[in-house]
């Protein structure tokens, strides 16, 4: 078993044509720097529109860059501290010089594991701006420029987990998030009146960083082989016992962008292998 992040193939890219799918159009994606976001910024490149990062990590936002014109795609890396509005506030006006803001994805996450009583609130607070309020602040100043667009559309798609559909244990304020950020995308859904679009994307794990990097202390923490960590702890519920890849959940974005998902309107897309709805 290949527990190691995969490269992004062209192949394995999604392209769809789409009328909105042109280097007029900005799509602007947090977590840019890796793993799902680094995937979905360069398939949304790939598919011709004009891709805007957003990372704290400009080194690894640069790599994102390279790789999506690489692609053939155009991409704009802007650093960006999500914990700072006005960092936010530059990143959107910035976007909108290169063309129309019609997409914004919010990927960017962190993760901390701990029992509630040991949780620190330092943790706790940087999780929420990060992953609930972030995600609020780029819709709030995302939409007034989606609707001054010409067809006044524009869609917001948000990466949420099976954590948004069932809770584990010690993950308490990944849970709160997630539940959260599927509460902003039907908010945001009940008031774009069907012109402005938002859904979610729910999955298990996958081969990023993130999820990674967990699998060497919970095999020596267990006395197992990584292979069985992957296969007996993270994809125990799952009836597929392979890990996605970042490239599939950054396929599901480009379709929720797309013409073929119109009605697609503070949906969910639960791809998880089976882990919530089977037992």
């Amino acid at each position: 078993m290949d527990i190691r992040e995969p490269r992004i193939d062209k192949k394995d890219i999604l392209i769809l044509k789409d009328s909105n799918f042109n280097a007029k159009n900005v799509c602007i994606v947090t977590g840019a720097g890796t793993g799902i976001g680094r995937a979905t910024a360069v398939a949304c490149a790939a598919n011709k529109l004009m891709t805007v990062g957003l990372d704290i990590n400009e080194n690894e936002g640069r790599k994102t860059q390279m790789m999506a014109r690489e692609m053939g795609g155009q991409m704009i890396f802007i650093k960006t501290d999500l914990t700072r509005d006005a960092d936010i506030e530059h990143a959107v006006k910035e976007s909108a010089k290169l063309g129309t803001i019609k997409f914004l994805v919010n990927i960017a996450g962190i993760q901390h594991i701990d029992a509630i009583e040991d949780f620190p609130m330092e943790k706790y607070d940087l999780m929420q701006r990060i992953m609930l309020r972030a995600p609020f602040y780029l819709s709030k100043r995302c939409i007034p420029y989606m609707k001054k667009s010409k067809d006044a559309t524009g869609v917001i798609g948000n990466m949420t987990s099976v954590h948004a559909h069932l809770c584990t244990v010690r993950k308490p304020v990944y849970n709160i998030t997630k539940f959260g950020l599927r509460a902003l995308t039907q908010s945001i859904a009940a008031e774009g009146e069907g012109k402005i679009r938002s859904f979610s994307v729910s999955t298990g794990f996958v081969k990023t960083p993130l999820a990674l990097n967990q699998i060497p202390d919970q095999a020596e923490q267990r006395g197992i082989p990584p292979e069985a960590v992957v296969e007996e702890i993270m994809m125990g519920r799952s009836r597929v016992k392979e890990m996605m890849s970042p490239i599939e959940v950054g396929n599901l974005f480009v379709f929720g962008f797309s013409r073929h998902a119109k009605y697609l309107i503070g949906g969910d897309l639960l791809f998880d292998g089976g882990m919530v709805l089977t037992y």
